[in-house]
């Protein structure tokens, strides 16, 4: 690394730990994991900026290159866009940014507002790409718009979800409305859609909104494909020897609940067991980012394992109010 790019990290570390500490002489020995879990943070933040912005260049291949000439519309607040941009003489880029910013409010009451933050940073960028950059038009060939077009800006979509953020906020909503009715996400973003699709046969064509479906299947399709599906929990298991530093972050930094189990490591030092506490949480794929940061942040060495949780029943799975 940099020697200066080292010095820098080195600085900004003690500077974070005299704010903590209020401006009390730093300890060497704090220094050094607050450095690494700066490199971490950064590491970390540059991947999934990276993620957001393949995502943003993505969606906008999708919506220029296919649907927006064509004049085809998809699900989700995109597809409430298209349909006002159709009915209406406003940009499509401002509404994009419009209508996604009722959805990025309730990110911030939801998930939190450094998920929020970066969600109104990927729209914004999306609406400038949407208006300023100029796409080719592929085809004019009505189902390979549907397709591709579909196929793009899921692609688009799952990759900003990698990146911890949304360009399309009803995922969000329906996270929300998941937790408050009885139905599971992927019913209410199913019903928020049928919405969608009806106004635009009644405001298009019925045609259109036949086309319409295949694009927003195709975009599912491939946002399940890139993130594993945003309606599904996931349920993570982290073996560490750090294991109460992971599970206070969990609890204080994370506010989410957690189970630990006494387990057993099967391979010590003398090829003997040891007495080793198994931590499980359950987090959705919005927050999946944060918490593999943390992780490292804490362990870099913690072995984790994710599995998609397709139903949920009791227990507490919002996150964990603090008193």
């Amino acid at each position: 690394m940099n020697p200066l790019f080292s010095k820098l990290l080195v600085n900004i570390a003690r500077k974070r730990l005299e704010d903590k500490n209020t401006h009390k002489p730093v300890n060497i020995n704090e220094l050094a994991p607050a450095v690494r879990k700066l490199k971490v943070e950064l590491s970390h933040g540059i991947k999934e900026y990276i993620f957001i912005l393949i995502g943003v260049f993505s969606a906008g291949f999708g919506l220029k290159g296919f649907l927006l000439p064509n004049k085809f519309i998809d699900g989700g607040a995109t597809g409430i866009s298209l349909l006002l941009e159709h009915i209406t003489s406003l940009n499509l880029g401002l509404l994009l940014v419009l209508v996604n910013l009722p959805f990025v409010f309730l990110a911030s009451k939801t998930i939190g507002n450094k998920f929020a933050l970066r969600s109104i940073a990927a729209i914004t960028l999306l609406a400038f790409v949407v208006h300023f950059v100029d796409y080719p038009i592929i085809t004019e060939d009505k189902l390979l718009i549907a397709v591709f077009g579909g196929f793009f800006l899921g692609l688009g979509i799952g990759m900003s979800m990698r990146g911890g953020s949304v360009i399309d906020g009803t995922e969000v909503l329906a996270i929300y409305l998941g937790r408050k009715l009885s139905l599971t996400i992927g019913d209410v973003l199913l019903l928020i859609n049928i919405i969608i699709f009806s106004i635009g046969g009644y405001i298009l064509s019925m045609e259109t909104a036949l086309y319409a479906i295949l694009t927003y299947l195709a975009a599912a399709k491939t946002v399940d494909f890139v993130v594993d599906g945003v309606e599904e929990y996931v349920g993570v298991t982290i073996i560490s020897n750090k294991h109460e530093e992971l599970r206070l972050m969990i609890v204080k930094k994370l506010q989410r609940a957690c189970t630990i189990y006494a387990g057993k490591g099967g391979f010590g030092s003398n090829g003997e067991s040891y007495n080793k506490d198994i931590i499980y949480t359950i987090v959705t794929r919005l927050e999946l980012a944060k918490l593999q940061t943390e992780i490292d942040k804490i362990d870099e060495k913690a072995f984790v394992i994710m599995g998609v949780v397709k139903d949920l029943k009791g227990g507490m799975i919002k996150k964990k109010p603090m008193k």
